[in-house]
């Protein structure tokens, strides 16, 4: 069901495009941990980046990321239908820098350990902690994608996570 809304903007007030570089500063506040999103595409595998994840729902059990319409990899992840959200640790910015490198090659893999997860999805060894999950939806939401996968399986392991704040890594401490 589609909704409309209707704003009642203040008097003398005026509703315009927010300028890019201010939006990415101020949502820069906002910590996040750090995510590499990984699948199969003719048996080789493929991944990148991504610090836009979150848990939906738990009945049923929902997760979300939402990739960037330029993602080389990403096409790839959708086409096999499943993929493994691998929540990386506080000294895997390594891992990190290398999937966010853009391309598709199965070089960025390169010294990773990992294994294939229920759904054939690579799941790092040494990630914090992993949700693997089978394609629910895909929505378009400006320059992103917002994609919904049903979670199939996942595990945890101690530690702590990478942190990604006001545009750079950092841990966290407790």
């Amino acid at each position: 069901m589609q909704k409309t809304y209707n704003l009642e903007v203040m008097e003398g007030a005026e509703l315009s495009s927010i300028d890019q570089k201010h939006l990415r500063t101020v949502m820069g506040h906002f910590p996040t941990g750090v995510t590499v999103v990984t699948g199969l595409y003719d048996g080789e595998p493929v991944g990148f980046t991504c610090q836009a994840f979150a848990s939906l729902s738990l009945d049923p059990p929902l997760a979300l990321i939402a990739p960037s319409k330029i993602s080389k990899s990403w096409p790839r992840i959708e086409a096999s239908g499943a993929f493994s959200v691998n929540i990386l640790e506080e000294n895997q910015l390594d891992i990190c820098k290398t999937f966010a490198i853009s391309g598709t090659g199965s070089e960025k893999f390169d010294g990773v350990e990992w294994e294939h997860g229920k759904t054939g999805s690579p799941v790092l060894s040494n990630a914090l902690a992993w949700a693997e999950c089978m394609l629910e939806k895909v929505y378009e939401a400006g320059d992103h994608f917002v994609v919904v996968g049903k979670v199939v399986d996942a595990g945890a392991r101690e530690g702590r996570p990478l942190v990604y704040f006001r545009g750079g890594f950092g841990q966290l401490s407790l």
